[in-house]
C-alpha cells in the first residue's frame, strides 16, 4: 500500500489564502452588483429563471416555491431564504424604486410585517423586468456554465435600463460595502443622454439632469452638500427627512403634526414606538396623542399636540431623537470587469453606456449574420425560380434526396444550404404572388444588411440607438419625483410668517423656558408686592429673565463655558402660570449643565466681541464671528477650571467699559481695551481679585458715563451710584464700596447698568414678579446701603433681575390696589 505524502503548510499562508479565497467569493459571486446590469447574482439568477419558466408580464401567476426551486436546482445552490428574500425586495414598491416583479399575496409591508411563505405567494415579471432580459437570445451577452457544469446562465443581462441607477443597491462584503440610492428613471435618461451628447461633460453639468436620489417611499432630502459629494466622490451622506405638515383639528382646536412620508427603510412601528418611550422619558414634550391611520389610500401618521405645544419646536425634536430624519450614507461601489470600485455618477454612466454599446454591437452583428444567411437563401431560391423548369427536371432524375442536393449544386453552383432550402421549398411558393414576395424580401434584406452594416461601422450609429432606447424606456416607464429636495429653507423662512415683537424670556432654575409679550406687564410704583408670574413647583423658581426680538437669535451660555443657538421664536409662548418647556427637550444640554446667562444677536456679521466673565473674577474677549455655527450639542465658548463657573457673557464694540461687582459689595471698573481678543477654547485673564470667601456675581458692560449703576441684594434692597463714582483701575485690581453689605440688606446678587427711562423688573425665588420704574429709585453715593425695592415674604429671597427698555404701550402709570398691588395683564 501506497504511503500518503503530507506537506508542511504555514497556518499563515493557509488562514490568508483561505480567507482572500472565500472573501473574493463574498465580492464577486454575492454581495456586490455589476455596474452594467445592477443586479447581484442571486437577483440575476431570480430574473433569468422566470424568463425561462415563461412568467413574463401578462402570463399567469405561478408560486413564488416554484421560482425558487428553479433558482436553487438549476443556479443558485444557496438557502432558499436567500433566494425568497431577494424575490421579495423585488416585488415590494417601498423598497425598490421600480419594482422588478409583479406580486400576488403578502410581500410585507413598510410597517416591518413578514412576507408571507413563499407556497402563499405567487409572482410574475413586471414589464420593466423584460427591458431586463430585452435581446438575451441575441447573443448579446456571455453564458458561463451553472454549479454542476449542467446548464448555462447569463453573466449579466443586457439591461435596457439603467438598473442600478435607478434601483440602488445595498450589501456588505468582506471588508467593503455598498449603498446606492434609488434615482428617478426620467432624471438617469436625461443625465446619459446629455451624457453621449457631450463626453466631456462635467459632473457639475450632470447633476442638472441627476439632481438627487429618488427614494420609493418619498420623503424630503434636506441639504445638498452630502448629495453633491456623493456624485463628485462615490461617497456622501444624504439627509432625508420625513414629510410632515402641521393642521389644526376642527374639533378641539388643537394643533397636529401629520406625517405622510418617511425616510427611506424606516419601520412606521419601530418610529411610533420610539416617539412614545421619548414621550415617557419626557425628552420630548408637547405630544398628546398619536395615532396610526394610514390605510390603502397611503400612510397618515397623526401626532397630536397639547394646546401650549410649539408645532416647530416638537417636530424639530422629532427630526433630532427620531428616524423621521435619517441619513442614508451613499458608497457607490460596484464590480466593474469583475473588481470592486467606488465610482462617481460620470463614471458609473459611462460603463452602462459603455455595456449598451456592447449589447448593440452584438445584437447587430448577431441581426446581420441572420440577414446575410437569409439573403444566401434568397438568392438560392431566385435562381430556382429563373431556372425553374431545369430544377424541377434535375429532381425528378434524381433517385433520391442526396442525390438530388448534390446534381443541384453542381448544376447551378448552389451551397448545401440553398439546395436544401429549394427541396424543401413548397410548390405555392412557385405561383407568380409568391416569386414576387421573394424578390421583395431579398430586397429588403439587402437593405437590412446595408443597414446593420452601416451601424457596425458608425459609432455615432450606435450612440444614436442608445439615445432612441433610453427615451423610449423613458416615456413608458418613467414618472415624477417622490422625494422632494431642498437645498435650503426655502425663497422664504418661518420667521417671516412672525411677527416681529419683543418679548419676555424667563428661565427658571430647573430650566424651563417661556416666552411672554413684554407689554403684558405693567408697572407698579416702587415697594409694590408684585403678583405671581410662573408658579415654582417642587421648590423651582425663576432665575432669569431678559428681553428680546421674535426674530433675534439668542446664544445660550452655560455654567460649564459652552454655548447655545436657539431662535427666539422657538421658544414655546406659555401663560401666566406656566413654568413653560424644559430647556433639555429644546436644546442637548449634558446632564448637570445649566444656562446661565444669554446674549441677544440680530446676526454674526458685526465686528462685535463677547465678553464672559466666572465667578473666579476671570474675563475674556472672543470675536462674535466664532460663534456664528454653534452645533446642536454645543461649542466650547471658553475653558473653565475646576470649582469655577461662567456668570456671565456681554456683547461689545470693543470699547466698552467692564465692571465687575464682588458678593461682598466691591466693584472693579476697568477698559474692556485691558482684556485682549482670544479663541473660544482659552481660559481668559484676571479681571478682578477675591478674597477666599468672595466670589463674583455680576459683570456690566457701558459705554456711558451718564449712566448709573443699580445694586441688588437678596434680602430685597437696592441702590444707584453713577459710573463716574467708581474710579476707572486697571484689571486685576480688588475694587471699590458699591453698596454697604452687612446682615439686614444680605449680599449683593446684581449689578445693572440703568437710566430713568428703564423700568427694573424684580424675580424672587417663591416666583414673585414685580416691575417699577427706575426713576422711582434714587440716586445715592456708594458708600451707602440704599432702599427697599420689594417687601418679602420670610424665607423669600431675590433670584434674579432685568432692566426693561421703555415700550411705546406702556406709558401710563396704574393706581395702586390696597397694598400697592396691581394686577400684570396677560
Amino acid at each position: 500500500m501506497q504511503r500518503e505524502k503530507i506537506l508542511p503548510i504555514s497556518i499563515e499562508e493557509e488562514m490568508r489564502d483561505s480567507y482572500l479565497d472565500y472573501s473574493m467569493s463574498v465580492i464577486v459571486s454575492r454581495a456586490l452588483p455589476d455596474v452594467r446590469d445592477g443586479l447581484k447574482p442571486v437577483h440575476r439568477r431570480v430574473l433569468y429563471g422566470m424568463h425561462e419558466l415563461g412568467l413574463q408580464a401578462g402570463k399567469p401567476y405561478k408560486k413564488s416555491a416554484r421560482v425558487v426551486g428553479e433558482v436553487l436546482g438549476k443556479y443558485h445552490p444557496h438557502g432558499d431564504s436567500a433566494v425568497y428574500d431577494s424575490l421579495v425586495r423585488m416585488v415590494q414598491d417601498f423598497s425598490l424604486r421600480y419594482p422588478l416583479i409583479d406580486g400576488q399575496g403578502n410581500f410585507g409591508s413598510v410597517d416591518g410585517d413578514s412576507p408571507a411563505a413563499m407556497r402563499y405567494t405567487e409572482v410574475r415579471m413586471k414589464a420593466i423586468a423584460g427591458e431586463m432580459l430585452k435581446d438575451l437570445d441575441k447573443e448579446t451577452v456571455d453564458f458561463s456554465l451553472n454549479f454542476d457544469d449542467s446548464l448555462e446562465e447569463p453573466t449579466v443581462l443586457p439591461a435596457a435600463i439603467p438598473n442600478l441607477l435607478v434601483n440602488g443597491a445595498s450589501g456588505i462584503a468582506v471588508g467593503m460595502a455598498t449603498n446606492i440610492p434609488p434615482h428617478n428613471m426620467r432624471e438617469v435618461v436625461s443625465g446619459l443622454i446629455a451624457l453621449i451628447e457631450n463626453p466631456e461633460i462635467e459632473i457639475g453639468d450632470l447633476m442638472k439632469h441627476v439632481t438627487a436620489p429618488d427614494f420609493p417611499t418619498g420623503g424630503i432630502i434636506y441639504g445638498y452638500e452630502g448629495v453633491r459629494q456623493a456624485y463628485l466622490t462615490g461617497r456622501g451622506k444624504v439627509v432625508i427627512r420625513a414629510r410632515a405638515v402641521v393642521e389644526v383639528t376642527q374639533k378641539n382646536g388643537r394643533e397636529s403634526i401629520i406625517v405622510t412620508e418617511l425616510p427611506y427603510q424606516v419601520n412606521k412601528v419601530r418610529l411610533i414606538e420610539k416617539i412614545v418611550e421619548l414621550v415617557h422619558d419626557k425628552k420630548v414634550e408637547g405630544i398628546a396623542d398619536i395615532r396610526d391611520e394610514s390605510d390603502r389610500e397611503g400612510m397618515r401618521l397623526v401626532i397630536e399636540l397639547k394646546r401650549d405645544a410649539v408645532a416647530k419646536v416638537v417636530l424639530n425634536n422629532l427630526y433630532k431623537h427620531t428616524p423621521m430624519q435619517d441619513t442614508f450614507g451613499v458608497i457607490m461601489l460596484a464590480l466593474v470587469d469583475g473588481v470592486p470600485r467606488v465610482l462617481n455618477l460620470k463614471e458609473m454612466m459611462q460603463y452602462y453606456i459603455r455595456h449598451r454599446n456592447e449589447i448593440v454591437l452584438r445584437r447587430t452583428q448577431y441581426d446581420l449574420n441572420a440577414a446575410e444567411k437569409r439573403a444566401h437563401i434568397l438568392e438560392g431560391l431566385k435562381i430556382c425560380l429563373d431556372n425553374l423548369d431545369e430544377v424541377i427536371s434535375t429532381i425528378r432524375q434524381s433517385p433520391d434526396t442526396p442525390a438530388a442536393q448534390s446534381r443541384l449544386m453542381d448544376r447551378f453552383g448552389l451551397t448545401e444550404a440553398q439546395s436544401k432550402a429549394i427541396l424543401e421549398m413548397r410548390l405555392q411558393r412557385l405561383t407568380g404572388m409568391e416569386r414576387q414576395k421573394i424578390d421583395d424580401e431579398y430586397r429588403e434584406t439587402l437593405a437590412l444588411i446595408e443597414e446593420l452594416k452601416s451601424i457596425l461601422e458608425s459609432p455615432a450609429k450606435q450612440m444614436e440607438i442608445i439615445k432612441a432606447e433610453l427615451l423610449k424606456v423613458s416615456d413608458v416607464y418613467g414618472d415624477e419625483r417622490r422625494t422632494e429636495l431642498r437645498p435650503q429653507e426655502g425663497d422664504f423662512s418661518i420667521e417671516d410668517m412672525i411677527a416681529q415683537e419683543d418679548v419676555v424670556i424667563t428661565i427658571t432654575h430647573e430650566g424651563f423656558i417661556k416666552r411672554f409679550p413684554v407689554s403684558g406687564y405693567r408697572r407698579q410704583h416702587r415697594g409694590g408686592r408684585g403678583v405671581a408670574g410662573a408658579q415654582a413647583k417642587n421648590e423651582d423658581f425663576i432665575e432669569h429673565m431678559f428681553i428680546a426680538s421674535t426674530h433675534n437669535y439668542i446664544l445660550f451660555f452655560t455654567t460649564a463655558g459652552r454655548c447655545y443657538w436657539l431662535k427666539v421664536y422657538e421658544i414655546p409662548e406659555a401663560g401666566r402660570a406656566a413654568r413653560g418647556r424644559s430647556l433639555a427637550n429644546i436644546m442637548e444640554l449634558p446632564p448637570g449643565e445649566k444656562i446661565r446667562t444669554y446674549i441677544n444677536v440680530r446676526n454674526f456679521d458685526d465686528p462685535h466681541f463677547i465678553i464672559m466673565a466666572t465667578a473666579k473674577g476671570i474675563v475674556k474677549k472672543t470675536s462674535l464671528e466664532e460663534y456664528s455655527h454653534p452645533r446642536r450639542t454645543g461649542i466650547n465658548a471658553i475653558t473653565i477650571d475646576e470649582g469655577d463657573e461662567l456668570i456671565e457673557a456681554r456683547l461689545t464694540d470693543g470699547d466698552h467699559q467692564i465692571i465687575l461687582a464682588k458678593s461682598s459689595g466691591y466693584a472693579v471698573r476697568f477698559p474692556e481695551s485691558e482684556v485682549r481678543s482670544m479663541g473660544r477654547t482659552a481660559m481668559g485673564v484676571k479681571g478682578i481679585t477675591l478674597d477666599e470667601d468672595e466670589r463674583c456675581i455680576s459683570m456690566v458692560t457701558t459705554k456711558r458715563n451718564d449712566t448709573s449703576l443699580l445694586a441688588v441684594t437678596d434680602n430685597g434692597y437696592g441702590k444707584r451710584s453713577k459710573v463716574e463714582d467708581y474710579r476707572m483701575t486697571k484689571r486685576g485690581a480688588r475694587g471699590v464700596i458699591t453698596i454697604k453689605a452687612h446682615e439686614k440688606i444680605g449680599n449683593l446678587v446684581g449689578l445693572l447698568d440703568v437710566n430713568d427711562e428703564d423700568d427694573l423688573i424684580i424675580i424672587t425665588t417663591n416666583g414673585i414678579v414685580i416691575r417699577q420704574h427706575v426713576s422711582d429709585i434714587r440716586v445715592l453715593g456708594r458708600n451707602t446701603s440704599g432702599v427697599r425695592l420689594i417687601r418679602l415674604d420670610a424665607g423669600d429671597r431675590i433670584s434674579a433681575t432685568a432692566r426693561v427698555p421703555k415700550s411705546d404701550d406702556d406709558s401710563a402709570t396704574e393706581p395702586l390696589g390696597d397694598e400697592g398691588q396691581i394686577d400684570l395683564e396677560f
